[in-house]
């Protein structure tokens, strides 16, 4: 996060002096009022910038949180419409009207989901519940507390991917097996982003309650996921 702020203070002074180069002497340029504009917008983010490791993490984790709700609302929204998740979208010669079985779910594809969305809902509740556990236990005092903090963003990173490729996988015509494989993936993270949460010092005793519950939720809507995809195999 410095190292971004810093090059964006850098860029706008280049800008700002190749625009004053490049005017005729003692003008003030459109382009010079922008580029100065730009440098003081850069410079005020510095101001921002968050003071240690432990509050970089918070940052991003937060802004992790953030992509996973709105893909949860998205998904959610999507299944309370009806049968047509494409209802919103208007009719296309090339798409083929309301009579093309591929825009819709199917009452089997429905129970496949309904599993899905337990795990992109455990994804959200397993970074909440992480944000909170840094924000009330981080330390970056030592080296260790900062790997740790390091692993736990660096984890907490594959999660939004793995959710968007899980709700891509969703919306029809449904391949149960690339649904299965998706979900898979992302039991994979969130187990991962568990254990090193657990592992870590931002989790003492008090805080292993939701870890041993959100590992049983993925375990869960995970095996519920094979059991309606076995036929697949």
């Amino acid at each position: 996060m410095v190292r971004d702020a810093t090059t964006e203070v850098v860029e706008g002074m280049i800008q700002l002096t190749d625009t004053i180069l490049n005017a005729p002497e003692e003008s003030l340029s459109q382009e010079q009022l922008i580029s100065t504009g730009g440098v003081w917008e850069a410079c005020e983010q510095v101001s921002n910038l968050p003071r240690d490791n432990q509050a970089a993490v918070v940052s991003a984790l937060a802004a992790c949180l953030g992509v996973v709700k709105d893909a949860v609302e998205e998904m959610e929204h999507a299944l309370v419409e009806g049968q047509d998740p494409y209802g919103d979208i208007m009719e296309d010669e090339e798409l083929g009207f309301r009579g093309n079985r591929d825009t819709y779910w199917s009452e089997a594809d429905r129970q496949l989901l309904s599993s899905c969305m337990g795990l992109m809902k455990a994804s959200k509740a397993c970074l909440k519940k992480v944000l909170a556990a840094v924000k009330a236990h981080g330390k970056a005092d030592s080296p260790e507390q900062i790997a740790q903090l390091d692993d736990l963003a660096d984890i907490a990173n594959e999660i939004s991917p793995s959710v968007d490729e899980l709700a891509l996988s969703m919306y029809p015509p449904v391949n149960p097996l690339a649904v299965r494989l998706n979900a898979a993936k992302l039991a994979s993270v969130l187990k991962k982003v568990l254990e090193i949460a657990k592992a870590s010092h931002v989790c003492p005793p008090s805080e292993e309650g939701w870890v041993q519950f959100l590992t049983g939720a993925v375990d869960h809507n995970m095996n519920k996921v094979k059991n309606f995809t076995q036929g697949q195999l």
